[in-house]
């Protein structure tokens, strides 16, 4: 284990220290992603003895124990234990982060935003005759019209957001201790007239993970966990779900990635290959020629020559959206993601002045200086989508371009 380095052990609930020294030798580089758990794997061997509880039960237990890596007294890392396995004196173990935690857990409560309401008609039935006029009214009066619909209380996104993650956190035993963001993203769900109401009801038996990242891809924003030491007194690490607003990062323009400096090495550039389409035709709810449809197109995407490209057209069906809003986006977002040239996909980099270990944050759009062959020099802007810390002091960034994203 590199210097400075140290794997924690922590009992999942109630976060009592099990041990401060896992001898845990690395399968799988601690990974942290954008809008994802991440994951990290190790092994354990040969059996110690303080590794097993008073019950002679290992102390790692799937779902039971929470696993950090320390790295120069800042937690760089952090997840809970969902997997182990035994062979012979070799113990595996395999950890997600702890927003792993909603996936296969059901929602067991009810909640709707934007709900129609019709308010009673005080003349409904007064007029038995259908002549138009008031039973019974003298001088007669017209029946007047029923009042109108309207849309009920709306929430915003990020409220729904901390509502599951509440509902899940609120059941016995289920408070793996993420403090969500409080703000709001100002977009609120359902619409204003109450004709298309966002809905999440326990007899559909929604599952509460899959619901969370429907609304991250719908409403399009980031979110990253984080873990920390509360203090440089206390044995307390505090673990956070931060939300973007709607996104999270910035442009680093005091930070260089170039290739001959602390750059090392490059994956293999990519284009878009098949996945390439410079127009979009997102299919929403509803069927036949009622369906929910938009289109959006970029006739300008250009190619290597810098002359345009044929029309490639991207079908996406996606049944939760409804308004015009939700399809545009969704579109131009497919669109974004589809159109974007060359990218580096990921960057292999020491620890330099030019950024020094940590310097950065998910989200972060970076510039990526390399020399690719066949097409020479590359300098365009990428965004860290997820980051992995190797103990032979390597790090690699896995990146997208910049101008993929559409917010």
């Amino acid at each position: 284990m590199p210097t400075g380095w140290r794997f924690i052990a922590q009992d999942a609930l109630t976060e009592d220290i099990l041990d401060w020294q896992v001898p845990f030798a690395l399968s799988s580089n601690p990974k942290r992603d954008l809008s994802g758990p991440g994951a990290m794997a190790g092994t354990i061997e040969p059996e110690y003895a303080r590794m097993l509880g008073p019950t002679g039960d290992p102390i790692l237990q799937e779902w039971a124990t929470k696993l950090y890596l320390e790295v120069d007294g800042a937690i760089r890392w952090g997840g809970v234990v969902t997997k182990t396995a035994y062979d012979g004196a070799q113990a595996t173990v395999n950890c997600e982060g702890f927003s792993t935690y909603p996936h296969g857990i059901p929602f067991e409560d009810y909640i709707i935003s934007g709900k129609k309401i019709t308010p009673k008609d005080p003349y409904a039935g007064k007029d038995k005759n259908h002549d138009g006029y008031i039973d019974g009214s003298n001088p007669k009066r017209k029946v007047p019209k029923p009042p109108k619909s309207y849309g009920g209380p709306r929430i915003d996104v990020y409220d729904a957001f901390r509502k599951i993650w509440a509902h899940v956190q609120g059941k016995p035993n289920g408070d793996i201790g993420l403090v969500i963001d409080s703000h709001d993203k100002g977009e609120l769900l359902g619409t204003a007239d109450g004709e298309d109401p966002w809905e999440l009801a326990w007899w559909d038996a929604p599952d509460c993970g899959q619901t969370l990242d429907t609304l991250v891809n719908q409403f399009m924003f980031d979110w990253v966990e984080t873990h920390a030491w509360k203090d440089s007194t206390s044995n307390t690490i505090t673990h956070r779900l931060r939300l973007g607003t709607p996104r999270l990062g910035r442009k680093r323009t005091d930070l260089r990635f170039a290739q001959g400096e602390n750059i090392t090495a490059i994956a293999k550039p990519e284009g878009m290959g098949e996945d390439y389409a410079n127009e979009v035709i997102v299919l929403g709810r509803g069927e036949g020629q009622k369906m929910k449809r938009i289109q959006v197109a970029d006739l300008s995407s250009r190619g290597w020559s810098q002359g345009r490209r044929l029309r490639r057209v991207a079908t996406v069906t996606d049944k939760t959206l409804s308004s015009t809003d939700a399809l545009r986006k969704r579109a131009s977002k497919e669109l974004a993601g589809r159109t974007a040239a060359l990218q580096i996909p990921a960057i292999q980099i020491i620890d330099h002045p030019n950024a020094r270990f940590g310097s950065w944050s998910l989200g972060d759009d970076i510039r990526v200086q390399v020399h690719v062959p066949w097409v020479g020099d590359v300098d365009v802007w990428h965004r860290i989508i997820s980051d992995e810390i190797s103990a032979d002091g390597f790090i690699t960034l896995t990146l997208k371009r910049s101008d993929s994203f559409h917010y």
